[in-house]
């Protein structure tokens, strides 16, 4: 009994070295953002307030941190559309077997072990001998989603091949359309997973940074910008800027998870009053 508290309180403690590796930087970039108006960069703190929350908000001398801000969160939306549209028809389409489709999954998963600062390289020359211009909503969103899409269909085809098919030959055998069988019985049962998507899609857009390095154009997205900080900041205000970006993150998972329950819920009500009825 005795080696087994000590087996267990050993890897508890070097799981709570990992955690405190993972979370560190971002609980001193906490603290830090703390300081007073006389502050550095470093520790240790001299004073605390919300000076530099506040400086957020005010006129800043360089940099676009709240129009970044809009474009990153405009941008994650839409990637998280279209990588929850495109993952689900993809997911449908490769449960039947057709010609190609090994060689088309390959390629399609390819972009997740190709360098990062390739594949933006390559986007914004694309767009450059066709034409159009470099733009966060244009090359930026087409480069990001070579990184959003993959993840999403790969979760769509663990989620498929784990689907029982019954629920919609039963659907059919009552007499509903393919369209009725997908809205009312596959998609009420692969909405987690979808939102698992959303959530997939929107985060990795937001705070991409390689793949938009080349691709976003005259106009910032939230990390490039925080980026360019790093180079002529010299004040706690983009530890505070961190610090709020990742509240904001925190906030959306929280959003993600709250919107599963509340689904898991109103699905265990429906079932009890089925139950009942019947």
């Amino acid at each position: 009994m005795g080696s087994r508290s000590r087996s267990f309180y050993i890897l508890a403690a070097f799981f709570g070295l990992f955690v405190l590796f993972l979370y560190g930087p971002i609980i001193t970039i906490g603290i830090l953002s703390f300081q007073g108006p006389q502050g550095g960069l470093t520790f240790p703190m001299n004073g605390v307030s919300l000076h530099w929350f506040r400086n957020l908000f005010e006129e800043q001398a360089v940099g676009d941190i709240w129009g970044s801000f809009r474009r990153s969160f405009a941008l994650g939306l839409m990637v998280m559309v279209t990588t929850v549209v495109v993952s689900v028809l993809g997911g449908l389409a490769f449960r039947k077997r057709f010609r190609g489709a090994t060689m088309l999954f390959y390629l399609t998963i390819a972009s997740l072990v190709i360098p990062s600062i390739l594949i933006s390289l390559g986007v914004g020359l694309i767009f450059n001998q066709l034409g159009f211009p470099v733009h966060w909503s244009s090359s930026g969103f087409g480069s990001q989603l070579t990184w959003t899409i993959p993840f999403g269909l790969l979760i769509m085809f663990a989620v498929f091949n784990r689907f029982d098919k019954s629920y919609e030959e039963a659907a059919r055998d009552l007499g509903a359309t393919p369209w009725q069988t997908f809205a009312h019985v596959v998609l009420p049962i692969i909405a987690p997973s979808l939102l698992g998507v959303a959530l997939f899609g929107f985060t990795l857009s937001y705070d991409e940074f390689a793949r938009t390095l080349l691709t976003a154009g005259s106009y910032n997205t939230l990390p490039l910008e925080i980026f360019g900080m790093t180079t002529n900041v010299t004040t706690p205000v983009i530890f505070a800027l961190g610090t709020l970006t990742t509240l904001f993150s925190l906030v959306v998972i929280g959003i993600f998870f709250l919107t599963v329950w509340l689904a898991s819920r109103r699905k265990d009500r429906s079932s009890d009053a089925g139950k009942g009825m019947v």
